[in-house]
């Protein structure tokens, strides 16, 4: 098929490979948009996820890899949207997630974690405000339900999310009126990699959902397609898609 024009908009999704970021990349490229698929160390299925559109239209999808808690990823990350020409949206996606018990829970747990959910989205805003601006385009982060509710055993987590959410506010102010910025927090979606066998636990956790079911990674999808794309008068918000679990509190 005809691949796209340089004309096209162009969106980077931070880890990009799978599960919701791959998801968020296909609802963006449905929709005519040129994706820059960023990734770390899911090698293989970005290289699927990249073939599979570009299949579907040629040169319409982009690699980029990278460890975000590297300065020197923010810098390939800028060359490869300067490349292209144009930025229009971008989503922080990319993230860590597993307990950090307070007893044990240590300086390099904190590092990692506030990198990869605060720090490094921060940053990546800050060094592509300017190619956002000049197509008065859209930041998404995604946050999650616990920035609200704690999770027990991921309290260093659980302050990240919280703090993304204060900086999904903070940079609506500093970048209004040309790059609109807001956010989603996901709820019951996936199960963690490490909790899919814990049936006791995905029991609990759906007794908590007043829909009683677990949404899908296109639930998320939709949100952030519509925050960035057709709420051109919402700016500073961050909302959940959790099934009506953060009303149930």
């Amino acid at each position: 098929m005809e691949g796209f024009s340089p004309d096209c908009p162009v969106v980077l999704v931070t880890g990009a490979a799978k599960r919701i970021g791959a998801a968020v990349s296909c609802r963006f490229h449905e929709s005519g948009y040129r994706t820059l698929i960023h990734f770390n160390r899911s090698e293989l299925e970005a290289e699927e996820l990249y073939a599979k559109l570009n299949g579907l239209r040629a040169d319409s999808a982009f690699l980029v890899q990278g460890d975000l808690n590297d300065p020197s990823t923010l810098d390939t990350i800028v060359k490869e949207v300067t490349k292209l020409g144009r930025l229009d949206v971008l989503v922080n996606n990319a993230s860590s997630f597993y307990p950090t018990p307070l007893e044990a829970a240590n300086e390099v747990q904190w590092n990692d974690l506030m990198n990869s959910n605060l720090k490094s989205p921060f940053f990546l805003c800050k060094r592509l405000a300017k190619a956002l601006t000049q197509n008065s385009g859209s930041i998404v982060n995604l946050a999650d339900i616990h920035a609200y509710q704690a999770l027990k055993d991921h309290p260093i987590y659980t302050v990240a999310k919280a703090g993304n959410i204060a900086m999904t506010r903070s940079l609506a102010l500093e970048l209004a009126p040309h790059v609109r910025v807001n956010g989603v927090s996901p709820g019951a979606i996936l199960w963690p990699q490490h909790e899919l066998d814990d049936t006791e636990k995905h029991k609990k956790v759906l007794e908590t959902v007043p829909m009683g079911k677990l949404g899908c990674e296109a639930d998320i999808a939709e949100c952030v397609f519509f925050l960035a794309s057709k709420a051109s008068y919402v700016t500073g918000q961050t909302i959940s898609v959790d099934g009506g679990a953060s009303n149930s509190i």
